[in-house]
């Protein structure tokens, strides 16, 4: 087995959880000089977005107003993080 890196997120009650990578996939995904944390933080909000997304508009039947909510919230703190809009990154919209 290859070396790995660990990486730790904490949640709002102070909770915690690790995640193993290889070393060197967090390099191989960051631009010249971005800091590994900021690269796997940068892929959580990726793909916390496109769940919301999914869960807003691609689930069948009515979907609930606090989920609508919980997937605007995450449009925007996507464009606010990367500057373009989860539409445009998704290469859809609704």
């Amino acid at each position: 087995m290859a070396a790995t890196e660990t990486y730790t997120v904490t949640g709002p009650d102070g909770d915690e959880d690790t995640v193993e990578l290889p070393a060197g996939l967090v390099d191989l995904m960051a631009e010249q000089g971005e800091q590994p944390t900021r690269v796997v933080t940068d892929v959580l909000v990726q793909v916390m977005a496109q769940q919301a997304h999914a869960f807003a508009h691609h689930a069948e039947g009515e979907v609930p107003e606090d989920i609508r909510e919980i997937n605007e919230t995450a449009e925007e703190l996507f464009e606010e993080r990367f500057g373009q809009s989860l539409e445009d990154a998704l290469g859809h919209s609704h």
